[in-house]
Formats: structure tokens, C-alpha cells, sequence
């Protein structure tokens, strides 16, 4: 499988009170568990992203659960007010458990 990789984009600078664009993509291939290895005929097991949670500062801002429908490399993009200067953290759950995550830092305007 390709290396999972998580992607985002904050703005470096924001004011507190202003709303800000986050976009999110996670490199991940999202297999349904119902397609079949071409060279053994065999199920390729499922391996989903099941989760994705944006916080900042340790605060939930944004939650989503995903649905095995979803497609390859999963994008989110939301908007958020910004309290002031700090750490946004990002993490993608696997249904095997694996965890990946990234941090962004914004600064005050």
C-alpha cells in the first residue's frame, strides 16, 4: 500500500475573531473490502479511514465519521472562528487503529 499522508492548509497569520478556510486531504487508497486481488482472486481486506477530528488547542472544532462510500484520499475543508494565536491539531483514524496525525501552528495578525 502507498504511504499515508496527511495534508493541510491554515493561514499562517489570522486576528482573533476572524474565520479562517482549513483544508484537509489525506493520501490514503480507502479500500471498501469488496473488490478482489486480480492475481488471487481473494477479498482485499478493508482499510478505511473512519475518523477524522480537528482541535485547536486541545478543543474539538470539527468531527467527522466516514462511510466506507467515501472516496480514495478523503478532502475536508470547513471554516473556523480563531480565539487567537495557537496549535491546530488534525488526526485520521484507520479501522486497524493506526492513528495519523499533523499539528499547524497559526500566529496572531
Amino acid at each position: 500500500m502507498a504511504k499515508v499522508k496527511p495534508r493541510v492548509k491554515v493561514p499562517r497569520k489570522a486576528a482573533p475573531g476572524d474565520v479562517i478556510t482549513i483544508k484537509t486531504l489525506i493520501s490514503h487508497p480507502m479500500e471498501s473490502g469488496q473488490r478482489k486481488d486480480k492475481k488471487t482472486g481473494e477479498l482485499i481486506p478493508r482499510k478505511i479511514i473512519n475518523r477524522f477530528d480537528a482541535k485547536f488547542e486541545g478543543e474539538d472544532i470539527f468531527s467527522v465519521d466516514i462511510a466506507p462510500a467515501v472516496s480514495a484520499n478523503p478532502y475536508f475543508e470547513f471554516s473556523v472562528t480563531v480565539p487567537g494565536p495557537g496549535e491546530f491539531q488534525f488526526s485520521w483514524v484507520d479501522d486497524d487503529g493506526s492513528v495519523y496525525e499533523t499539528k499547524k501552528k497559526i500566529k496572531a495578525a
